[in-house]
């Protein structure tokens, strides 16, 4: 028995498929925490049953006991996870297949995958694997993790009495979806090959129900629509009265552990937990604690059309059957996590989803004086983070309007005493509410499913200590961010004066009530408890931001200072309909910045080409002038030695070829001129 424990404990490599993906990678990710043979008795701890934590891990003499995991990518770009060995292509068998025998066991999982591709791989790897199996030193375990689909058109075994559950005694009465028939031939080749020589090569054939939690995968559609609130119920698709057997992702991994730990002599196995929940009760739980609690039945075609659902993913949602996993409870040590199914264990189902998914509310308090631009602001972080603009008038008319829209007679009758309360309220407080039904509404609008899912900002509330301590005493200061936007009076009174008038009267900033609200504020920011100063109690620091450019009407500046304390956004991003929106829209602005561009390069190169056509004129005129000078200087001395010498002869000598008339005047000119000229 020693022996045998001992030779149990070695660390067993263990190839995954598709370690990429929701259901293979949370299976590889766990394995890779199990010690080899922990599920062969009851598990007290963590160290002896399912997993370890990190931090244990990081011990050498546990290490070496675990699975170590390797398996094959779907996706090649996508990085090695870091429980994972090594990943490897799926796509080349022949590189594949080495990588296989290398390992003690084997686990293909197509229960979340109906395209043939997939379940003919597992085919191949069985069947080349048992091809292999003569040259094996040591077994080898062969596991495929199928779905509930290949029970998917099973009849009852009591057509009178179709409560009772199939189990794995009716695996041969089973009869599979029709989409699903490759998914039992796979079935019954892993089965069938598992027989010829069980001490080379034992195979199992697992039956998955539809998994859920880890962030969720085939739930994740009603989860989030849930969670978003855009809509007012969340979608049934089809009758919504059909069973579906589920299980948690990491009680399926928990199942896979036993089948490699205990070997059984049974193949086959069911897992499933035991609830028989339908597809309205799930969906209208998880809508209950996520959302409004509201439902509303839809042809399931609608799934289709909306592109909520694929059609694989509507036909898992409308099985209707009724499996029990006896064989599970009966050879197994399995430490549920949720064993009476998601409904029962939905509120931390839901923190897991939350968690996983990274969604966390932030919750925002804009504060400063009148007109300094918070409702601006809280309207660009609104759209940023996709968040709740929360403003104290929306919030009291938006109740009263609630209330004047009761429907039923009892919420009829509760609704009209609300009213009337609100009512006389604002009668004695000349229009405004008294402080208990403020401080109550607006608790209840914080306190809503959208507010707590996605988070909130505050707009220019509370003011005061007290408003402060009412709303948040008691509350979690994790995401939580306060942000004073201050200004000079003078900036605030400029500001004030540009309104466009019908805005300024909108606001009550008319010059006289403006004045008096800038004074009111700024006195109640001077005592000795404001509302900073409680937020300084539960260490949530205000950051204070300087609002001083009256150019900057885009408050680029304060949103720039406020994302970067508040970090990123943690909700879900933009709908593929918004992100088509905003390719669409920076289609549009790029285009529009290259026309701008162009326009701006040819202004500058027409601008730069009559500046260059001016300076070339100057230029030209200047070096004509400059050449006339230089010819004039240089034409100085010719023009006196003419003056001075020869004009004077020349004058004479015309004169007397005036008075002689000979026959050739110009030879009697040259000769007159050489017989008298004393420069010689």
């Amino acid at each position: 028995m020693v022996d045998k424990k001992k030779k149990s404990n070695r660390a067993k490599r263990v190839f995954v498929n598709n370690i990429d993906t929701y259901s293979s990678k949370y299976i590889a990710k766990f394995l890779s925490t199990c010690i080899v043979g922990s599920s062969l008795e009851e598990a007290d701890t963590d160290e002896d049953g399912l997993g370890v934590d990190e931090p244990k891990l990081q011990d050498p003499k546990l290490q070496n006991r675990t699975f170590k995991i390797v398996g094959s990518v779907s996706n090649n770009e996508v990085a090695k996870p870091n429980f994972a060995l090594e990943c490897y292509s799926s796509q080349n068998r022949e590189q594949l297949l080495p990588r296989l025998l290398e390992c003690d066991v084997i686990v293909y999982n197509i229960s979340e995958n109906a395209t043939s591709g997939l379940v003919d791989e597992a085919m191949w790897a069985i069947s080349a694997l048992h091809s292999e199996m003569e040259r094996f030193t040591s077994q080898k375990i062969f596991i495929l993790i199928s779905s509930v689909m290949t029970w998917a058109m099973s009849k009852p075994i009591d057509p009178n009495d179709p409560e009772i559950p199939l189990t794995e005694e009716d695996y041969r009465r089973k009869k599979p979806h029709p989409n699903f028939k490759e998914h039992a031939k796979a079935e019954k080749t892993v089965i069938k090959l598992g027989k010829t020589l069980k001490s080379k090569l034992s195979s199992y054939v697992v039956t998955a129900g539809v998994q859920y939690g880890m962030g969720e995968n085939l739930l994740h559609y009603f989860f989030k629509a849930s969670w978003l609130g855009e809509s007012a119920m969340v979608p049934v698709f089809g009758t919504g009265t059909n069973v579906i057997p589920t299980i948690h992702v990491s009680d399926l991994a928990c199942v896979i552990q036993n089948v490699i730990d205990h070997k059984p002599k049974t193949q086959c196995f069911i897992a499933v937990d035991d609830s028989k929940n339908t597809f309205e009760d799930i969906v209208k739980t998880i809508s209950f604690v996520l959302g409004q609690g509201k439902i509303e039945k839809v042809p399931k075609e609608q799934a289709y059309l909306t592109k909520a659902l694929t059609e694989v993913e509507g036909e898992y949602l409308n099985v209707n059957l009724r499996l029990e996993a006896v064989l599970l409870k009966d050879s197994f040590n399995i430490r549920w996590v949720s064993e009476t199914g998601i409904i029962d264990s939905i509120n931390w189902v839901v923190e897991e989803y939350k968690q996983l998914r990274q969604l966390q509310p932030i919750k925002i308090c804009v504060l400063g004086p009148p007109a300094v631009g918070k409702s601006t602001v809280a309207e660009k972080l609104c759209k940023h983070y996709k968040l709740h603009h929360v403003r104290l008038r929306d919030v009291i008319d938006e109740k009263i309007s609630q209330l004047q829209e009761g429907s039923r007679e009892e919420y009829v009758r509760n609704a009209q005493d609300q009213l009337d309360s609100l009512n006389d309220s604002m009668q004695r407080n000349e229009g405004r509410l008294g402080k208990e039904l403020l401080y109550l509404i607006m608790r209840e609008k914080l306190n809503s499913k959208p507010c707590k899912n996605q988070g909130f900002v505050l707009d220019g509330f509370p003011k005061t200590y007290d408003q402060a301590k009412e709303l948040f005493y008691g509350e979690h200061k994790s995401n939580q961010f306060i942000f004073l936007l201050e200004a000079s009076d003078d900036f605030l009174k400029e500001r004030v004066q540009n309104l466009p008038p019908s805005l300024a009267d909108d606001k009550r900033y008319s010059q006289d009530k403006y004045l008096s609200r800038l004074k009111r504020y700024r006195k109640a920011n001077v005592e000795e408890e404001t509302v900073l100063h409680y937020f300084d109690e539960l260490e949530i620091h205000p950051d204070v931001i300087e609002v001083n450019s009256a150019g900057d009407t885009e408050y680029s500046a304060v949103m720039d200072s406020i994302l970067r304390v508040a970090g990123h956004p943690r909700n879900y991003g933009p709908t593929p309909a918004e992100r088509e929106e905003m390719k669409k829209k920076a289609e549009e602005e790029r285009s529009r910045q290259v026309v701008l561009e162009t326009a701006e390069r040819k202004r500058w190169e027409a601008e730069t080409t009559a500046k260059m056509a001016a300076q070339l004129s100057v230029q030209l005129g200047e070096v004509e002038r400059q050449q006339r000078v230089l010819l004039e200087a240089r034409s100085r001395p010719l023009r006196n030695y003419l003056m001075m010498y020869v004009i004077p002869l020349l004058s004479e000598a015309m004169g007397e070829c005036c008075k002689v008339k000979p026959d050739d005047p110009v030879d009697f000119l040259a000769e007159y001129i050489l017989r008298n000229n004393s420069h010689e």
